[in-house]
């Protein structure tokens, strides 16, 4: 059987949708999967050996483009028995359709009626989005509940080889640095201030880790530059070159190798968070106004700080200074340190 996945358009999303692959062969052992991506997502693709084939999805996230919907649709006719479509958007629903692939799975959404002929509309049952994923895997009178429903942990094959190669390109930032272990910080998020982890505090929290003897990775897209010399900047002039900002220095393959190669990670919300996961880094995640009741990071090896209680809260801006959610400011770098410790020391 070949399985065409028009997968999410986010990063952590992406990873989140690994869980599906993997059982997608546990259920279909014989299956080869291929998966429709945006190009920034799909380096995560070559890492998933579930997966046999990444293809290119050109059409920017939120753009209709029916036209260019119709012609990605008509070159893959006669290659795929089934689609499973993740995004729950209309117009994610016509690319199989003009393929015509037989079988075309996904949940209900924007008034997909006809575009998929397996809708499921009992997507409340499923409260966190990996077991959204992992339950398309499954023929729909044969679904297990959610709490007897499998979830396989989406991870990330990484080369010795090429790590080292990564980090010879980035040799003078981390001699200058004393070669020392790094801990990883991800302070980026996609929606701004307000799912942040203040700068403040991750300077706070990097400069006891220096003085611990460790070094600093800055991880983050070229949006994420700024916030991380802010991290840089307000630490004490001398320890500063033990803090290496590689925001918007690294692609998403390069980002991964150096994460990969951190003794642990703190990271807000984000997509870095879960890549961070699939490596099995421990990692100590920061929420404030998302809510891990959603979208966890799925490893035995992350510790998750929240001081709210509550499900997500949609909010662009928060009410502190410089636009950072008072949950997030409420979190105290002692308190992460402490947990990191936990980690570190098991």
């Amino acid at each position: 059987m070949n399985i065409l996945v028009i997968a999410p358009s986010w990063v952590g999303d992406m990873m989140m949708s690994h869980s599906l692959y993997q059982q997608l062969k546990q259920n279909y052992p014989n299956c080869q999967i291929d998966v429709m991506a945006p190009d920034w997502c799909r380096p995560l693709l070559s890492r998933m050996p579930e997966v046999r084939k990444a293809i290119s999805m050109p059409i920017g996230h939120g753009a209709f483009r029916l036209c260019e919907r119709f012609d990605l649709g008509k070159n893959l006719r006669n290659q795929y028995d089934m689609a499973i479509v993740l995004p729950n958007s209309l117009k994610s629903a016509f690319i199989p359709f003009f393929a015509k692939i037989a079988h075309r799975r996904g949940w209900k959404g924007e008034m997909r009626y006809g575009l998929l002929n397996d809708l499921r509309s009992n997507k409340n049952d499923y409260p966190l989005m990996v077991q959204r994923y992992v339950a398309l895997a499954f023929d729909k009178g044969a679904i297990p509940t959610a709490d007897n429903l499998p979830i396989p942990y989406p991870y990330l094959t990484v080369n010795a080889e090429d790590v080292e190669q990564t980090k010879t390109k980035f040799a003078k930032q981390f001699e200058y640095a004393e070669n020392r272990e790094a801990i990883g910080f991800c302070p980026g998020a996609e929606f701004g201030p307000a799912k942040r982890y203040p700068h403040y505090h991750y300077a706070t929290l990097a400069q006891k880790l220096i003085e611990q003897g460790y070094s600093i990775r800055l991880f983050g897209s070229k949006k994420d530059e700024e916030v991380g010399e802010q991290i840089r900047l307000a630490l004490p002039e001398n320890l500063q070159r033990y803090c290496v900002n590689l925001a918007g220095q690294t692609d998403l393959n390069q980002a991964v190798d150096l994460i990969s190669d951190c003794k642990a990670i703190v990271s807000n919300d984000s997509g870095l968070m879960h890549i961070a996961s699939a490596l099995g880094r421990p990692l100590v995640a920061l929420y404030g106004p998302t809510s891990p009741q959603y979208t966890p990071p799925l490893s035995k090896d992350a510790v998750i700080i929240r001081l709210i209680e509550g499900g997500l809260i949609k909010i662009r801006k928060g009410e502190g200074a410089e636009g950072y959610h008072q949950s997030l400011i409420d979190i105290q770098p002692e308190m992460v340190l402490e947990k990191l410790n936990e980690l570190l020391n098991k």
